[in-house]
Order: structure tokens, then sequence, then C-alpha cells
């Protein structure tokens, strides 16, 4: 889920560049951006683009998946298929990039949008483990198979839950970049409606903080100061509280780059070029798992360090 509030703008944005990997800044982002400002120009809205990029997904899988069941070849040709597939995939991230852009150019930003956004993303991911169990079910037979399939994917979940919470709350803390947990702490819906879509998209968004707020509950205490020195117009406050975030959390954001989006797409390719997904399932379930173990307690620690530099030490959170 990457898309941000804001407004529309014809400028290029800013994106801090402690945040951004190379992949981000060299390549996505700008083709990103110039993919958008074409867009501007049609029809086109930013949820229908997140869905686009949905597909790229999707047909990154079905490439994927076609694979020769008896000998094990590309039906494609060995390695275009896959490097298809790869090619596919890396796509997304552009058009992902996009979606948010554009938001900003015609001033479409919304929750509701993001939460598109960010369920185009899960969905399509989704369908592409669906796919590749299914390829490796001809390898390895059913059992072990879906096992796999289910192990690195329930992983693929929290996992991207984890990185994209702490980079927003780190947006939020350090350039008052609001979200939806934003949107909740302020009570009532979060996305102004009670119709049947908002509602589908509000249990979803709300299970989707849950899981945060489990895996990183001292967060809460900085959110909460940063949300009281804001409204207080508190600068001093805020600029003290910013420094802290600075020192204890703006060097893990290199950390989760390692856990983020943009090698999941080469480390597929690369599993599929090797002639199986199993390599990918393995990165993902055993591999991504230990670096978001650390990665959880390395947070934990920074976010009760600068909680209590804030606001003074706390009774321990069980």
């Amino acid at each position: 889920m990457t898309r941000l509030a804001g407004a529309g703008d014809a400028k290029r944005p800013k994106r801090p560049r402690e945040m951004q990997d190379a992949l981000n800044f060299y390549l996505y982002h700008p083709l990103a951006w110039r993919l958008a400002k074409v867009l501007s120009r049609t029809p086109l809205t930013p949820n229908m683009v997140s869905v686009i990029g949905g597909l790229l997904v999707v047909a990154a899988g079905a490439v994927y998946f076609n694979m020769d069941s008896t000998g094990g070849t590309w039906q494609l040709g060995w390695p275009w298929g896959a490097l298809l597939g790869m090619i596919l995939h890396m796509s997304w991230h552009v058009v992902d990039g996009a979606d948010g852009d554009l938001a900003r150019l015609t001033g479409k930003s919304s929750p509701i949008g993001e939460m598109v956004d960010g369920v185009c993303d899960y969905l399509s991911h989704i369908i592409v483990y669906v796919l590749l169990a299914f390829v490796l079910t001809r390898q390895i037979g059913a059992g072990p198979a879906w096992a796999w399939t289910l192990a690195a994917g329930a992983s693929h979940i929290v996992q991207s839950n984890h990185v994209e919470v702490q980079r927003r709350f780190y947006q939020y803390w350090t350039y008052g970049v609001p979200w939806l947990n934003n949107a909740r702490d302020k009570g009532g819906d979060l996305f102004g409606s009670r119709g049947l879509v908002a509602r589908f998209f509000e249990s979803i968004a709300r299970g989707y903080l849950y899981l945060a707020a489990g895996m990183t509950p001292y967060a809460r205490r900085i959110d909460a100061a940063v949300g009281s020195a804001m409204a207080a117009g508190d600068e001093t406050r805020l600029q003290a509280i910013r420094a802290e975030v600075a020192r204890e959390q703006k060097p893990l954001l290199r950390f989760l780059k390692l856990l983020g989006p943009n090698p999941r797409a080469i480390v597929l390719g690369l599993a599929m070029i090797a002639g199986s997904p199993v390599w990918y399932f393995f990165y993902q379930a055993v591999v991504l798992n230990v670096l978001l173990l650390i990665s959880v307690r390395l947070h934990n620690r920074a976010a009760m360090a600068t909680a209590n530099r804030v606001d003074g030490p706390a009774p321990a959170l069980s």
C-alpha cells in the first residue's frame, strides 16, 4: 500500500531519500511519476490504476504457471518465461507508485483509495501464491506444496504489515503525513460512510491496524505524543520528538528495506529461473521471518527508548 494523502500537485513529490532503496530512487519512482502525468490526461482514476497494477501481478503469476508439467521446461522457452514473469512483477512497482502520484495530481487521495490500493496488492499476490502452489504441486505433490504456500503467504501478510506500518509511523512522526491510523484515532467510521463497500474496507483496515498494534505496541506512545504536540501547535516539543525518532527509528529504515516488496519480485523471478517456486517460499517463510523477528525486536526497543525520552518511563506492556 503506497498511496499517501495529499493535495493534487503538478510537481513530482519529494519522497524522503532515507525511505527509498536504489530501485525506488533510480527506477520505480521516476517511472511512476512519468506514468502518472500521462494518465492524468486520461479518464483513468487512481483506483483503476490500482486494479491495473494488481492485474500485472496476476499476469506474472499466469506466466509462472505456464510450466510444462511433463518435462519441467517453460512452454515460453527457458529462461524467457521466467524473465517475462519477473519483468511483469517488477512493472507492478511502477504502477503501484503511479496510482498514488495520480491521486496527488488529480486531488483524489482518500483513505478508501488507500485501502483499494492495499486490497488490490494483497488479492493479486494471493492469486500468484495459488498459481505457484499448483506449479509446486507438479514438482513435489499437493501436501508439501500447499504447506509451503500457506506458510509463505501468511508470512508475507505479517511481514508486509510490519514494514508498511513502521514506514507510515515514521512518515507521520517525522513529516506529519497522516494515514489510516490517524483516521482511526479520530473515532467513528474510518471512511465516513456506512455503505456496504465502506464497511467491508473498514473491517479490513481495522484488522490491519490491530495486527500492527500487536507487533509494535510501544509505537502508540510516540504516536500519541506526536498527535498531542501537533494538536497543541507545540513546535518545540514536536521537533524534540522528531529528533528522538531520527536518533532511534531512522537507522532501522535500512533494515525494513530487506523485508520490503522490492526484493521479493526479483527473488521470485530468480527462483523460477532456477526451476521451482520452493526456493522463493523458503526465502519467504524462513529467511524473511528470521529478519522479521529481529526487526520487530529492534523497532520495539527503539520505540520504547524514544517514548521514555519523550514522556517518561511507563509500565511494561504485556
